[in-house]
C-alpha cells in the first residue's frame, strides 16, 4: 500500500515513521521546502513509547512528486484543512482513501468541500506525540485508534467492497502499531474524541501543565468537569452517542494514561503559535449558541487562550529572586 501523510507535526512524523518501519511505502508530505529538504536528509527518530529511527523516506512539497497514494493522512492543524485537502485532492488514487485524525469537528466537513465524501475517512486515535526538535518526536501516550465512513452505508452493491477496503486501511495502521477498529459511527466517535479535547487541551494551554497534572489540582479538575459537562449536552442535542458511558471519566482516564504528555495546543502556545482552540472549546460555544445552550465555561476557556495566543509579545518577563 503507497501512503502519503500531509503534516510534518508530532503525529504526522510518529505515523510516517512507524508506517515506514513496518515495511509501508510512506511518503511525508511538507509544504515547507527547506524543512522538507532537512527531513528528507535527516530522518525521522521516535522516542519514548516506541525508540525508532532514524526513518528515512521521502519527504515532498507537492502532490505531483508522487505517485497517487491508496491512502492519505491527514494530520495537519485543523486551520490548515483546506490547504492539506486540496493536496490530498490531487494524491489519493481513484480507488484510494483520505483519513483525517485530526483534532476538533469541521474537518471533514472542509475535506468534502474538495473530495467527494464516499472517499473520506475520519477517526479518532488515543496516541499522543510531542516534538523534540526538528525530525525528532517523543511517542508519549497510546491507546485505540478508530476509523469509520464520512458518509454512512446506503446499501449499494459496492458498499462490500469498502468495507473490505475500510478494514484493509485498518490492518495496516495495526500492523504499524496503532492498534485500529472500523466504526460506521464517525460523528459519535469524532464527538467523544472532541471532549476528551475540551478537558485536557485549554486547561494545560492556560496552565502550561502536562496532561496528568491537571487531576492533581481540585480546582483545576473542577473547570475539567465542566467543561466536559457543557460538551456533553451540546453533542447529545445534536444527537450524538458518546462511546464511553461516563464521557467525563474517559477524559481523566485519557489525562491519567498521558499524564506527562505536553498537550498540542500546549505544545502550540510555548512555540507562539496559533492553536485550534476555535475547533475544540470555541466549537462548544459555537454549537452551543446555535442550540440555545449557554457554555459558559467553554467560553472563558476559550476566550482566555485567544487572548494568550494575540499577548506573546506583551507578557510580563518572569521576576528572578
Amino acid at each position: 500500500m503507497k501512503i502519503a501523510v500531509i503534516g510534518p507535526g508530532a503525529m504526522g512524523l510518529l505515523f510516517t515513521a512507524k508506517l515506514a518501519e513496518a515495511g509501508y511505502n510512506a511518503t511525508l508530505v511538507d509544504h515547507r521546502a527547506d524543512r522538507a529538504a532537512a527531513l528528507a536528509r535527516d530522518g525521522i527518530n521516535v522516542k519514548g513509547l516506541s525508540d525508532i529511527g532514524p526513518v528515512h523516506v521521502p519527504v515532498i512539497t507537492r502532490a505531483g512528486q508522487m505517485d497517487q497514494a491508496n491512502l492519505v493522512l491527514i494530520c495537519v492543524k485543523a486551520y490548515d484543512t483546506p490547504l492539506a485537502a486540496a493536496t490530498a485532492k490531487d494524491l489519493v488514487a481513484p480507488d484510494g482513501w483520505v483519513l483525517t485524525l485530526q483534532n476538533g469537528v469541521g474537518n471533514v466537513e472542509r475535506l468534502a468541500e474538495v473530495i467527494p465524501a464516499a472517499k473520506i475517512l475520519a477517526g479518532v486515535t488515543s496516541h499522543g506525540a510531542t516534538v523534540l526538535a526538528p525530525g525528532v518526536v517523543r511517542h508519549a501516550g497510546q491507546g485505540d485508534t478508530t476509523i469509520g465512513p464520512a458518509i454512512p452505508s446506503n446499501g449499494h452493491n459496492g458498499d462490500r467492497a469498502r468495507h473490505e477496503s475500510m478494514h484493509r486501511v485498518a490492518e495496516v495502521l495495526t500492523a504499524a502499531g496503532f492498534t485500529t477498529a472500523v466504526s460506521p459511527n464517525v460523528q459519535d466517535l469524532i464527538w467523544s474524541k472532541l471532549v476528551v479535547n475540551v478537558g485536557i487541551n485549554a486547561l494545560t494551554a492556560i496552565t502550561g501543565l502536562c496532561n496528568g497534572e491537571l487531576l492533581s489540582h481540585t480546582s483545576l479538575d473542577e473547570v475539567l468537569n465542566r467543561a466536559v459537562a457543557e460538551a456533553v449536552e451540546v453533542g447529545q442535542a445534536k444527537g450524538i452517542t458518546f462511546i464511553h458511558p461516563v464521557p467525563v471519566a474517559k477524559v481523566r482516564e485519557v489525562a491519567a494514561n498521558t499524564a506527562s504528555n505536553v498537550s498540542s495546543m500546549l505544545q502550540d502556545m510555548l512555540k507562539q503559535r496559533p492553536t485550534e482552540i476555535d475547533y475544540i472549546n470555541g466549537a462548544i460555544t459555537t454549537e452551543g449558541g446555535k442550540l440555545g445552550i449557554p457554555t459558559p465555561v467553554n467560553m472563558v476557556l476559550a476566550g482566555i487562550v485567544k487572548g494568550l495566543e494575540a499577548s506573546h509579545r506583551h507578557r510580563v518577563a518572569p521576576m528572578v529572586h
